[in-house]
């Protein structure tokens, strides 16, 4: 059904001067007065002249009367200023917000080249320079500003590490507080949006959606990087790449520790993830890979660091015998390894170790336990093996200082070992790929361990052989059965070697240094800090000059430093102390934003959606601004005025 807008009038109290047309009628019909008059009867041809005269001077009265009518009339709508009314005339008083996208997934290239930079520069060319609006980022807030004002931070805008978060955004625009309703553009290309991130939309706010769109969605990204081997003069790394989408041509691959080229490469994805291996000096490393490809530019890079090798402490509690195989496996030249009594333990040498081993304690006294409990809550590993003659009330003491875990009272029934966790992380890089005929230890006695975490050893009952529990920094490991010869052949099986060095290896001062910049990501350093010393953290990577100071807690001669909110860039760092460096530490972006093919653009299909920019302040002006046409009868009163002097002329 069509909508027909009626004519309004800005100033309806001038059309009473309509009264005024009766003049010129009035006038009109004083001149068309008849006067009879008398003829003589030799002027017979004068009066048939007169009468076709006559005729001829009345249609040209009653044109001018038409004509001087009208003029008034255009002229008193003229006056009265004659309007349309706006199709959305309430939301003429609407607040405008901008949420703009500036994640990593905006670096993809569109018709006009990248898409931020292209939304930016159309933000600064058709925003109009007397619109109050607010910015919102992925990182940052500008309320009530202008586009003057804020063109120098737009053109200084730059990718965020942040993910776009919708509902985030809509949910502090909701906060504003305000009688008005809100109009709120978005631009983004939708990458990763999901349907609960539009939640926040109500009847308050009037969504647009502007949605660029990248020519291209394939991807390559430097994944992760890994420590594959520890060799006596080289570090063996693996690099792992992942393709999004189809990549036909051959990606160079480079390797650099600072400036200095270490080694390079050449791949093709044939496959969506591809390992690559590559020796390198065994040394400080602080450096990172490159990829050069045509797809995002961010996540070309992957920065890491690997520390010169320093040998962990290890400290086993228990028998001597007993510790016989530990002696095996914590050698010298990579861990210092020292055992004691309990009886004869000295309590202050607990809190200097990286790993502590209880080994089949027949009781495990309170003090012990709350200096276990102190140690592990400040980056320590425990290590945890039951004694048979320990009780299962005694073992529960301690197992609570630590998390969810209970035992039952032992159980004499042999009990076979078979299955092991691969991708629990203490086992990461120690099977090329799953064991289907491993010789699988056992054991003839063991309590029933509850557990509320994942094993990693289990029993054919699917109970717990080996399970543990994480704060971040320190791990404690809790088997449910002694592993001395006499009960188990766990000693004789090849896994005893991987799994007790990497569990005092994870608190070794070497490996792969790559943290995620944004997430709460805590590292240990040894070093003992006076009362009023810090720690501060410098950019060393070119271009990128960024120094801050994190979170740390003294933990008796480690720091733990946290790093939530800073650094905002990737790149390769400096802990330094007393301007000396202490430690290398790498930061990488999150990979979320790498796939290109994740556009849930679909989701916003029942809303409002703008082709660009320009068009939809065009819209949000045409809607709410009254068609105004008083100018139109200024025109028709200047028409009827040349109208009047043509008839004057050419009409006898």
């Amino acid at each position: 059904m069509t909508n027909f807008q009626l004519m309004q009038f800005k100033h309806p109290e001038i059309l009473y001067f309509l009264f005024l047309l009766v003049l010129p009628i009035l006038v009109h019909l004083f001149q068309l007065r008849r006067f009879k008059k008398e003829y003589f009867t030799n002027v017979k041809f004068l009066k048939e002249l007169s009468i076709q005269t006559r005729k001829s001077s009345q249609l040209k009265k009653w044109l001018l009367l038409l004509t001087r009518l009208l003029l008034l009339t255009a002229l008193i709508f003229a006056f009265a200023q004659p309007f349309f009314k706006a199709k959305d005339s309430k939301g003429v008083t609407n607040e405008l917000y901008l949420v703009l996208d500036n994640s990593f997934s905006m670096q993809a290239k569109g018709k006009q080249g990248e898409l931020l930079k292209r939304a930016v520069q159309e933000l600064l060319e058709n925003t109009p320079e007397s619109t109050t609006f607010s910015l919102l980022t992925n990182d940052d807030v500008y309320w009530n500003t202008d586009i003057k004002s804020i063109q120098k931070e737009l053109m200084n805008l730059d990718y965020s590490a942040t993910n776009f978060q919708l509902d985030q955004s809509l949910t502090k625009i909701k906060s504003r507080k305000t009688p008005f309703n809100k109009d709120v553009v978005v631009i983004t290309d939708a990458i990763n949006l999901q349907a609960n991130q539009l939640k926040p939309i109500d009847e308050t706010i009037n969504p647009i959606f502007i949605l660029p769109k990248s020519e291209q969605k394939n991807n390559v990204s430097v994944d992760s990087v890994y420590l594959q081997q520890t060799l006596d003069n080289f570090y063996e790394i693996g690099v792992k790449l992942k393709a999004y989408g189809k990549s036909e041509q051959e990606i160079p691959v480079a390797i650099y520790n600072q400036k200095q080229l270490i080694a390079k490469t050449q791949v093709k994805l044939d496959q969506t993830e591809k390992e690559l291996f590559f020796t390198i000096p065994k040394a400080d490393f602080n450096g990172y890979v490159f990829i050069d490809e045509p797809g995002l530019s961010y996540d070309n890079y992957y920065y890491f660091s690997i520390s010169k090798p320093e040998k962990a402490s290890i400290l086993a509690i228990g028998n001597a015998d007993k510790n016989q195989f530990l002696t095996k496996i914590y050698t010298e030249n990579e861990f210092v390894f020292s055992q004691f009594e309990l009886k004869s333990l000295d309590y202050n040498l607990l809190e200097k170790q990286d790993a502590i081993i209880l080994n089949e304690i027949k009781e495990i006294p309170q003090a012990l336990q709350t200096t276990l409990k102190a140690f592990y809550d400040k980056g320590g590993n425990i290590i945890f093996i039951p004694s048979e003659e320990n009780n299962a009330l005694n073992i529960n003491s301690l197992l609570r200082n630590f998390g969810t875990f209970s035992v039952d009272e032992l159980l004499k029934k042999e009990a076979q070992i078979t299955t092991i966790s691969f991708s629990h992380p203490l086992y990461n890089g120690v099977f090329e790929k799953k064991v289907a005929n491993f010789q699988y230890p056992n054991t003839k006695t063991n309590f029933t361990l509850k557990s509320a975490y994942p094993s990693i050893l289990t029993y054919e009952d699917q109970s717990p052989f080996l399970t543990a529990v994480s704060n971040s920094l320190g791990s404690f490991y809790v088997f449910s059965a002694p592993i001395n010869k006499g009960n188990s052949n766990f000693k004789n099986s090849p896994l005893i070697v991987p799994t007790f060095y990497n569990m005092a290896f994870q608190s070794a001062k070497t490996g792969i240094n790559a943290l995620t910049v944004g997430t709460s990501s805590p590292i240990t350093i040894d070093q003992l800090l006076a009362k009023d010393e810090i720690i501060s953290v410098v950019s060393v990577t070119d271009e990128k000059s960024e120094k801050f100071i994190p979170q740390q807690q003294i933990l008796n001669n480690k720091v733990k430093l946290t790093f939530s909110e800073s650094p905002s860039q990737s790149g390769n760092f400096n802990a330094l102390k007393d301007n000396t460096i202490i430690k290398n530490i790498s930061f990488n972006y999150s990979l979320t934003e790498s796939d290109l093919g994740l556009d849930n653009s679909n989701l916003l299909e029942s809303y409002e959606n703008g082709n660009s920019i320009e068009s939809v302040f065009d819209a949000l002006q045409t809607n709410r601004t009254d068609n105004t046409i008083w100018k139109w009868f200024v025109i028709l009163t200047l028409l009827f005025v040349v109208l009047e002097i043509l008839i004057q002329k050419f009409v006898k």
